[in-house]
């Protein structure tokens, strides 16, 4: 019982806010020669591995026209000298037609060769080189930066090379195993739980041999996985990546979800029961009856929607954590691993009927975790309501708002749990188990942790659900890191940076400020409605390190890709990208990010100079606060050297 309530809650929570960033692409820097001498002229290869569906960009095409080309800088010193420029190797060609030009690129492996002479024994070639990878499936880029060194000191070890692994662990294990628990969650529930030793008996009972009852479960278990892997597939296919911060921040999308999870809260605590329409149900379950494969898949259907007031809640997130990702095979993903959990116990109790014996029997504790999740229901809409008021600036939800109403909603939980609230649906049982006392305290301890929130403390752990510290009216603890402005900056009555940090809202205001004080501009694309965003502001930028160098040496933009603020028509625009008018912030602003960097994920950090060129290359989501800070290190590094040329 301990388990499933906390696995409950931490899925209801991080569901709604996947986005790690991955590496598909791993590189291997080495020389031609292993052992060069004085006066040779040797080659340094970059080979580069992309993964299927990604593909490389190039370095031979203009870079005016859009794409990040591939760049490779080398350090001077006089152990070596170049010659020539890089030459890429046999790199496809392609005009696009968003672009209006053609650019170059690399499918499953690149190659890239620059010349050197060596001048001395003890030489070292080293530098940096960045990039961009883009996805075939849904347009997603992601831009990275790696240093390389090679030298003659690294000849003992069998070549002189440097590899780059790919980083371990993708957003898709993620993915994975948090929907896997969601199914498990969706197991202990009043509407599925009592099912399974009744489909497994069925199976037993209706198989001449046991072998054929455990092939028939085994399909039992593959048609529920098959089902649900196509909706996750369905789904993905039909939004896709395009329509993802529209519809996300919508107000109505998200008072929708709002409704949802509160009509599913009050049933869940017994006011009425949600089921679908029988006529629907009847249908499918004669063509259960049928017998053979059609009817094994067809009793798969039938529990999914017998199941239905149960499992919505937990499926439902999952579907919009699908819609969030914006990806076909992230949507597949989720949707296998929470089916994969759901189809188990049937397949695994077929095989080993005497487990059936080992259940705990069907009771008053169901309706606990129903009832549990009610609460968490309750708690996770008010996040679909927080994002729906930010966007559209209705100050309806403000932080400390947000804040009273989990400390009433956990804190009502937690005198459930230990027995000291009732409903009508409950036993009249006045004796709690030691996993429900236990399982109270944690969660009065939560309400505890919750209470400091009201007068200002960050809380957090709790950054990415929360409203950000803008929209708390009673703040004790604000801080006031400043920064570099010339004038008051637009959109300052409506939009407002972390930790008391001075910056713009609007890039052209920005570019001419950085012009003004020499400074380079830090551009945070993000939004109202970005998980990772708050998690970064709070966890990273929170740190005194990367408040100096954001407050000290850059001129900061904020660009909020969905806020839905609307414009004076004199302002809009027609897209270069997909043809239609901008009349938003958020639209001009998630337009901006397309057409300049290609790419529409957030948070997208991006550095520039005063001429508009990057000092960098742009940084995604990242909780390593050295990561950070050495990231706006080498930007200034890169600033200063360029004004000294």
């Amino acid at each position: 019982m301990k388990k499933v309530l906390f696995l409950s809650l931490f899925i209801l929570t991080t569901l709604s806010g996947f986005g790690q960033i991955f590496r598909p692409i791993s590189w291997e820097v080495e020389l031609s020669e292993t052992s060069p001498e004085v006066g040779d002229e040797i080659e340094i290869r970059f080979k580069a591995k992309i993964e299927k569906d990604w593909y490389l960009y190039s370095s031979d095409f203009d870079p005016d026209l859009g794409p990040m080309v591939t760049e490779f800088e080398f350090e001077e010193n006089d152990s070596y000298e170049l010659i020539g420029n890089i030459q890429p190797i046999d790199a496809r060609k392609k005009y696009d037609s968003i672009w209006e030009g053609e650019y170059t690129y690399f499918k499953k492996e690149g190659l890239f060769i620059q010349k050197v002479k060596i001048l001395k024994a003890d030489f070292q070639v080293a530098g940096i080189y960045t990039y961009q990878v883009c996805s075939d499936v849904d347009g997603k880029c992601i831009p990275f930066d790696d240093e390389f060194s090679l030298s003659n000191a690294s000849k003992k070890s069998g070549g002189l090379k440097k590899k780059t692994e790919p980083e371990q662990g993708g957003s898709l294990w993620s993915i994975l195993i948090t929907a896997f628990l969601a199914g498990l969650v969706a197991l202990l529930t009043p509407c599925v739980y009592p099912m399974i030793p009744i489909t497994v008996s069925i199976f037993l009972k209706q198989s001449k041999s046991r072998k054929e009852g455990i092939g028939k479960a085994l399909i039992y278990g593959a048609s529920i996985i098959i089902f649900f892997s196509l909706l996750g597939f369905l789904i993905s296919f039909i939004w896709g990546f395009t329509a993802l911060n529209e519809l996300s921040t919508h107000w109505l999308f998200n008072l929708i979800i709002f409704s949802v999870f509160i009509l599913f809260a009050l049933s869940f605590f017994g006011l009425f029961e949600i089921t679908l329409p029988s006529g629907l149900v009847t249908k499918i379950d004669r063509q259960a009856d049928r017998g053979g494969l059609i009817g094994i898949f067809f009793m798969a259907i039938t529990l999914v929607l017998v199941s239905f007031s149960c499992t919505f809640p937990i499926v439902g997130t999952a579907l919009i954590n699908t819609l969030s990702g914006g990806s076909i095979l992230e949507g597949t993903t989720a949707m296998f691993g929470f089916s994969l959990a759901f189809a188990i116990p049937f397949t695994g109790f077929a095989i080993f009927p005497a487990w059936l014996k080992s259940m705990p029997e069907s009771g008053g504790w169901l309706n606990s975790v129903k009832v549990v999740l009610g609460f968490l229901e309750l708690a996770l809409a008010l996040k679909f309501l927080s994002v729906a008021d930010l966007a559209y600036h209705w100050g309806l939800l403000d932080r400390e708002v947000f804040i009273a109403l989990w400390i009433a909603i956990f804190g009502l939980l937690g005198l459930y749990l230990i027995g000291k609230l009732k409903l009508k649906s409950d036993s009249d049982s006045d004796k709690i188990s030691v996993a429900r006392l236990i399982l109270g305290v944690a969660t009065f301890a939560f309400v505890i942790s919750l209470i400091p929130g009201l007068w200002g403390a960050p809380l957090k752990s709790l950054s990415g659900f929360l409203p950000p510290m803008s929209t708390h009216n009673f703040n004790l603890l604000q801080q006031d890191a400043g920064g570099n402005t010339c004038e008051e900056p637009k959109y300052a009555d409506i939009l407002h940076w972390p930790h008391g940090l001075s910056g713009y809202f609007d890039y052209d205001q920005a570019l001419a400020c950085a012009k003004e004080q020499g400074k380079p501009i830090f551009i945070d694309f993000t939004g109202h409605g970005c998980v990772n965003c708050r998690e970064m502001e709070q966890r990273v930028w929170s740190d005194p390190a990367v408040l100096k160098r954001l407050s000290n040496d850059f001129v900061l933009v904020a660009l909020y890709v969905d806020d839905r603020t609307m414009l004076s028509e004199n302002e809009w625009f027609k897209s270069s990208y997909d043809g239609k008018t901008k009349k938003t912030i958020g639209q001009q602003n998630a337009d901006f990010q397309i057409t300049q960097f290609n790419n529409n994920a957030q948070p997208f950090y991006v550095i520039l100079n005063e001429d508009e060129e990057l000092l960098i290359a742009p940084k995604a989501y990242d909780l390593r606060v050295s990561a950070f800070v050495d990231f706006l290190d080498k930007a200034l590094k890169n600033h200063r050297k360029n004004a000294v040329l």
